[in-house]
Formats: structure tokens, C-alpha cells, sequence
């Protein structure tokens, strides 16, 4: 039976368990392995490193860099809400997505969110949980790359105030603005102390 590239990543880390490996040894052996039953190079194993680590597979140590710790991994494995807790969060949040408000009375399937990624250290307790609509979850997972802008325009907007150019700040300051008006990224404190 024909291994996933997923499974040959995790084989290759399983059998360097608890090393810091660079992304490159690996791509190169789960191309050399992947090739052996497949007529086509595996498309974009790297890709499938930063997925097994935001599942908690492996832990990036670096840019470019993971480590496989097999104990990690048993305790990730239980790091979903349980099911009492699942609970807990939709009830306080009454069965409703706390960004548009619709539930499972709307008939919109809901789940309990981690506000703060597990991946960046969130815990499983309830006050790290939300309820979300799939759609807004989806939307979370696919750009939370605007946490990374409005960080870079935090920056930006910084050095514009030591420099005192005007025209920067309020450029940066109609960005913090659409943020907000499009409720993105709430839980970054904009420089002057909004949300």
C-alpha cells in the first residue's frame, strides 16, 4: 500500500526522534522514498511539515527546523476540548457563534473553538474557548495570516511615530480602522490602546 507524504515525514522523524532536523534532509529522503511507487515527485512536502506541525505532530524548534518528541505527541493526541468542555463553551456561549450570532436553531452547525491555537501555547480550559459557525471557524483557519499583518502594521505605525511622518500614521491608522470595522483580529491591541 502506497504511503501518504504526511506518512513518509512522520516515518522519517520517527526514526530521528527527539533531533533537530532541517526541513531540506527531509524533503530530500520523502522524495527519494515517495518516487520508489509513484511515477511523480511529491507535491510540496514542505507544505506537509507545517501541517503536521499545526496538528502537533512535531515541534518547530526553528525557521526550517522541527523535532519529533514521541511523549509530546501521546499528550497532543489529548489535547482536543473534551466533551464536557465542549459543552461548557456552548452553553455560555448559547449555542451561538460569537461573531454573527446564527446557531444550530438557525441550522448552522457550530464548534468549539481555541481562541488562542493550540500551536501557540492555548490551552483546553474553557476561557480559551469560543463557539463558531463553520464558516467563521474556516475563516479563522484560512487567514490568520491577518494577525501577522496588523502585527506588521503595529510595526510600521511605531516607526512612523519615532520618524513623525504623518502621512504613515495615518495611513496605518485607516488600516487599525478597517480591522475593526470588519471585527478581524479584535484580540491585537491597536498602538493607541484600541482593539
Amino acid at each position: 500500500m502506497r504511503k501518504s507524504i504526511s506518512e513518509l515525514i512522520m516515518e522519517y522523524f520517527q526514526q530521528h526522534p527527539k533531533q533537530d532536523i532541517q526541513h531540506g534532509p527531509v524533503v530530500d529522503w520523502v522524495t527519494k522514498q515517495y518516487l520508489l511507487e509513484n511515477p511523480e515527485p511529491p507535491r510540496d512536502p514542505w507544505r506537509a511539515i507545517r501541517k503536521l506541525h499545526q496538528e502537533g505532530k512535531l515541534i518547530k524548534i526553528g525557521k526550517g527546523v522541527y523535532r519529533y518528541d514521541p511523549e509530546l505527541v501521546k499528550k497532543v493526541d489529548l489535547y482536543d476540548f473534551s466533551p464536557a468542555t465542549k459543552t461548557a463553551i456552548f452553553q455560555r456561549d448559547r449555542f451561538r457563534c460569537v461573531i454573527c450570532g446564527r446557531g444550530i436553531n438557525d441550522g448552522v452547525e457550530i464548534c468549539a473553538d481555541h481562541i488562542k491555537p493550540k500551536d501557540k501555547g492555548g490551552d483546553n480550559s474553557i476561557d480559551n474557548g469560543q463557539t463558531l459557525c463553520t464558516e467563521h471557524n474556516l475563516i479563522k483557519k484560512n487567514y490568520s495570516q491577518t494577525e501577522t499583518g496588523k502585527k506588521y502594521f503595529i510595526k510600521l505605525y511605531k516607526q512612523a511615530v519615532e520618524k513623525q511622518d504623518t502621512r504613515m500614521i495615518e495611513f496605518c491608522k485607516s488600516v487599525f480602522d478597517c480591522y475593526d470595522v470588519h471585527q478581524i483580529n479584535g484580540h491585537i491591541k491597536r498602538p493607541n490602546g484600541k482593539k
